[in-house]
């Protein structure tokens, strides 16, 4: 991902076709937010934004869905609990089982 500042005045990036446009002033304007003046913080993360879009709706269409329906979902649906913890092996437990076979050996 790379967004590129031409000029001072035109933000453009390699993965989508969105821009964002100096209005003056230090305000930027950016093509997929009509009315609403940016920051150039703002801008650049919102172009960013935009990119990550682009990933997600390739990433989408591998299983089949639009970018909405992945984001959408990942949002809505629960995750699955985390597994449970499996015991760790306690020091004296591990020393114990490797005398055990010290002896043995």
């Amino acid at each position: 991902m790379a967004v590129h500042v031409i000029g001072r005045s035109l933000m453009t990036s390699d993965r989508t076709d969105h821009q964002a446009k100096s209005v003056g002033t230090g305000g930027w304007v950016v093509s997929f937010l009509p009315g609403r003046t940016l920051t150039l913080e703002q801008a650049t993360a919102a172009m960013q934004a935009a990119e990550a879009v682009m990933t997600v709706g390739a990433l989408a269409g591998q299983v089949g869905l639009t970018a909405m329906e992945t984001v959408g979902l990942a949002l809505q649906e629960p995750p699955w609990p985390a597994p449970a913890a499996e015991p760790a092996f306690r020091p004296a437990l591990l020393r114990g089982l490797v005398s055990a076979v010290a002896q043995r050996a």
